[in-house]
């Protein structure tokens, strides 16, 4: 029980880092934004190069970033309270132990780790219902480090996603090993979080989720729609079929922006899109429709009759 306090209070030691890093990084914008504006003026054009992009922050949007990460453990599920007892259970059934002492059991730890939270990303973003809460994160027009931080309130169904983490304790790795490791895999992503690192060396870019790539996850734009899901590798992309690369500018934000600071909204306005779809479905079917199909799935162009010949007609195909 030690151990996993501990593990609780990383995200607590991160944030002074968080901070320090997301001042410079402004700071760094506001300087070349600055700078931009200067040499506009010199040459006649009367606005700075480059545009919103060229800054890549917004005071309203950090602002709205942090109100929402400040806010949340005071109204966020306590979604290690859902996720716990299943870990739990499962290490409880096995018969199967590992020992922390054992190199090889920490690097197993963080690998399957990582591909449990690609399973639980992928997830997020397939099933509306779980999208309804990861579309906060995905809701900055932006693209800096405050964005690491805009982290829904309100997971539905976050218990239906956490058994991806019940094959690492079945095998025996232990409970609080398996949420050291999650913990590791979420505090890599922070920095990762910027448009100021152009792309690394070849092979770093092979194996590891970098900047270039999460610009890529964080696009709604094609071909960057749905790819990219990894945390720490991103040779699960590679692997499942969801990896793209960056090979054009990544317009940041939703498919449909929602164009408010306000945390409330962020939070809680694809839930209630979603709502009002379940609410308005015609057919039992369309209900569960709109909760378990990918984002963008309609009931109007499901087919409700199988025709008689030929192949079924393919459900639209979700953004997200």
């Amino acid at each position: 029980m030690d151990h996993l306090q501990n593990i609780s209070m990383i995200s607590v030691y991160a944030i002074p880092a968080f901070l320090v890093l997301m001042a410079v990084e402004f700071v760094a914008y506001y300087r070349e934004r600055r700078d931009d504006l200067g040499e506009a003026r010199r040459d006649g054009l009367g606005e700075a190069r480059g545009g919103r992009n060229k800054a890549g922050v917004s005071a309203r949007d950090v602002t709205a970033s942090l109100s929402i990460y400040g806010i949340g453990p005071v109204v966020k599920p306590l979604d290690k309270f859902i996720e716990l007892p299943l870990v739990a259970v499962a290490a409880a059934l096995t018969p199967l132990t590992l020992s922390a002492s054992q190199w090889w059991v920490w690097a197993l730890a963080l690998v399957l780790a990582d591909l449990a939270y690609y399973a639980k990303h992928r997830m997020s973003h397939r099933v509306r219902l779980f999208w309804t809460g990861h579309s906060v994160h995905h809701s900055s027009q932006y693209f800096n480090l405050s964005t690491a931080v805009r982290l829904p309130w309100l997971i539905p169904g976050s218990f239906l996603m956490s058994v991806v983490y019940v094959p690492l304790a079945l095998i025996g790795i232990p409970v609080w090993m398996i949420f050291l490791a999650q913990s590791i895999v979420l505090l890599y992503q922070f920095p990762i979080h910027t448009e100021r690192v152009d792309r690394l060396p070849r092979l770093v870019e092979f194996v590891f989720n970098t900047p270039s790539h999460h610009r890529v996850h964080h696009g709604a734009n094609n071909p960057y729609l749905d790819k990219n899901y990894g945390g720490i590798l991103i040779v699960w992309d590679r692997i499942f079929g969801s990896y793209a690369d960056e090979v054009e500018p990544v317009r940041f934000g939703l498919t449909t922006n929602i164009d408010t600071f306000n945390p409330v909204k962020v939070n809680y306005h694809e839930f209630a899109a979603m709502a009002g779809d379940v609410w308005r479905a015609q057919t039992w079917r369309g209900r569960m429709g709109y909760l378990l199909n990918p984002p963008g799935w309609s009931e109007k162009a499901a087919p409700t009759t199988k025709p008689t010949s030929g192949p079924d007609p393919h459900v639209l195909e979700a953004v997200g």
